[in-house]
């Protein structure tokens, strides 16, 4: 057994080793005058998007703790990213892997989930993937990674090689190299949780600034100071907003929160298109829209700084949903009051 899981872990420290770091892209505003936004682009690593970093830490953290064995087989409750860069390193480990989310996960992503080798196993709603994920971990004799739960102790937030330590690195160059704001969006909340963590332990002045989506009850369990909420209702951006408060969301590390509207998220993530000519999926434009609104207050105020944000996956995944114009009218609606807003448009 010990064998196994040391050649386990070395096979995916050979695999970070063929990986190089996530780009920082800087954006060309001229209407933001003296303030720079960055978007950390997730959407680079093997499995096209941010939650290839979570991936990696949580078949670390499993295995370091004896939960992955040998032949058994990994179950994840997910919307659908997490579930392809889990299914990556699951076969990179050769384990049976098995995703559990939503019926209405994007097709794309069942279809990478499928391309690893991973198999999918869809509940009707959203809150039914955590009992059902418990369910078959019982009854296959395998391990529940659990995301929403480990998410957040999983990464060394102290250590080097987490997002947020590539970030301040490459932002050491920059005109204004330590961010007034870091701008991210929950789904488990072990980003964000990372984030602030590694602001307060190198004693930075920047503020941690989390933008959530409709249908989740984050903002709301943020600012009522509640953590028991919940909602019947499932996010329609995909890989952020929850219908209940998950346990890798450590709201004391979070300076401020901002809701945005879902088709603010769909506009911004267009608009994105136009200027770096590639195609972003919707967290995204939740995510700079939340940058955009900081960056004209910080205007308002004079001020001048850096804002840096996340690219967190490709819009090639979203072709049929945020990409559809038929889609998105039917299940958001008009996106033109919300383009007019956004900077040069």
């Amino acid at each position: 057994m010990r064998d196994w899981v040391n050649n386990a872990i070395r096979e995916i420290d050979a695999d970070f080793q063929r990986s190089a770091d996530t780009h920082l892209i800087k954006l060309v505003l001229p209407e933001l005058s003296g303030i720079d936004i960055y978007l950390k682009d997730e959407s680079t690593h093997p499995t096209g998007s941010l939650k290839h970093r979570l991936a990696r830490s949580l078949f670390l953290y499993g295995l370091c703790n004896g939960n992955i064995r040998e032949g058994a087989p990994v179950i994840e409750a997910s919307s659908g990213s997490t579930a392809v860069s889990e299914a990556y390193f699951a076969r990179l480990l050769g384990l049976p892997f098995i995703a559990v989310m939503p019926a209405s996960t994007a097709c794309k992503k069942v279809e990478q989930v499928e391309f690893y080798g991973g198999r999918c196993h869809f509940v009707d709603q959203s809150s039914q993937i955590y009992g059902e994920s418990e369910r078959l971990a019982s009854e296959l004799d395998g391990h529940y990674m659990d995301q929403f739960t480990y998410a957040e102790r999983a990464t060394d937030w102290r250590g080097n090689n987490n997002i947020a330590d590539s970030i301040f690195s490459q932002m050491a160059q920059e005109r204004f190299p330590i961010p007034r704001y870091l701008v991210m969006s929950a789904g488990t909340g072990g980003t964000s949780a990372t984030l602030g963590r590694y602001i307060r332990y190198r004693r930075f002045e920047t503020e941690l600034v989390v933008v959530d989506p409709e249908n989740s009850v984050f903002f709301d369990a943020y600012q009522q100071k509640d953590l028991t909420l919940t909602s019947s209702n499932g996010s329609r951006i995909e890989g952020i907003g929850r219908p209940r408060v998950e346990p890798s969301f450590v709201p004391s590390v979070i300076d401020r929160m901002i809701k945005v509207p879902d088709a603010a998220s769909l506009a911004t993530m267009r608009w994105l298109e136009q200027g770096i000519g590639r195609q972003a999926g919707a967290s995204t434009g939740t995510n700079l829209w939340g940058a955009l609104q900081l960056a004209q207050e910080m205007l308002e105020r004079g001020e001048q700084g850096s804002i840096v944000t996340v690219l967190c996956d490709k819009g090639e995944r979203y072709l049929d949903t945020y990409y559809n114009d038929e889609w998105v009218s039917r299940q958001i609606g008009d996106l033109t009051h919300w383009m007019s807003k956004l900077p040069g448009f």
